[in-house]
């Protein structure tokens, strides 16, 4: 999304009866999902004119993006922005207006925090909204231009850059028509949607968290055997070593002059309390 016609072409038609219904049920979504994120710092990148994180509460919150109302100007295929820093990233019609995806994603991936999370809106294509693409006249209007990314392709997308999806819905139900009083007319849809065609809606929303490849500790399994009776323990001293008038031996058994004799049978050691009766 960093053509200036393509920029142009979507700010008109967000301001017809269609885009506004789209706009409309985004900001809906995302009001109420990005409430309940909490962490320090968050980003926006694409759809910079809109402001899709008004309700999240973090102190730090930002727009990215190379047309006005970005916060910072930058290119998102090369973020400036330090590598895991960042706790929420927003891309609503980011990747299917962009030419390298995977980019974004790998940037994205980046920045964020381990367990940071991403929101991603897309439009579908196995959708009346996606029949709407593939008839439309002209392939140079928004949003008809863009490459409409399919929901199980995007989820492959997600997993091979280390993102695992926790949660996702589907909205803009209604077909896309271009009259006012069609869209009136056709609202009962949205409501039935979710419980009569649930994967037919125009639009997609995906919550996915980051994940890193690490090294997991294995720790040894110790297991308490129980003591034999009569088993004496004793410490593992060296060989012929005496200590506070303990003598230790790992000789075979033989009599030893002067003192009582004790066998450890499991382990073969012998010791001996020199003058004393044990």
């Amino acid at each position: 999304m960093f053509d200036s016609v393509l920029q142009q072409s979507m700010q008109q038609w967000l301001e017809t009866s269609l885009g506004q219904y789209v706009l409309e049920q985004e900001q809906r979504y995302f009001d109420r999902v990005v409430t309940d994120i909490f962490g320090y710092n968050a980003t926006q990148i694409g759809f910079s004119g809109f402001d899709f994180l008004r309700n999240n509460r973090m102190p730090f919150k930002f727009a990215l993006g190379v047309r006005d109302g970005a916060s910072v100007y930058a290119h998102p295929h090369f973020l400036p922005i330090k590598s895991s820093s960042i706790d929420l990233v927003l891309l609503p019609h980011t990747l299917e207006f962009n030419s390298n995806p995977h980019q974004m994603l790998r940037e994205a991936h980046r920045v964020l925090i381990p367990e940071g999370k991403v929101i991603i809106s897309g439009f579908n294509p196995f959708s009346l909204w996606g029949m709407r693409q593939r008839m439309a006249k002209s392939k140079t209007d928004f949003p008809w231009c863009g490459r409409f990314i399919a929901l199980p392709r995007m989820q492959d997308w997600l997993e091979l850059h280390n993102f695992e999806i926790v949660a996702g819905q589907f909205g803009c139900y209604v077909p896309p028509c271009t009259r006012e009083k069609w869209l009136s007319r056709l609202r009962f849809m949205e409501a039935a949607g979710d419980r009569w065609w649930p994967i037919a809606g125009g639009v997609y929303f995906l919550q996915a968290v980051k994940h890193e490849c690490g090294l997991h500790v294995i720790t040894p399994r110790w297991e308490d055997s129980p003591a034999k009776r009569g088993t004496v323990v004793v410490p593992q001293i060296e060989r012929g070593h005496r200590m506070n008038n303990l003598e230790v031996s790992t000789v075979p058994w033989r009599e030893k002059a002067g003192g009582g004799l004790i066998e450890n049978r499991k382990y073969g050691v012998q010791y001996s309390v020199n003058n004393r009766d044990v």
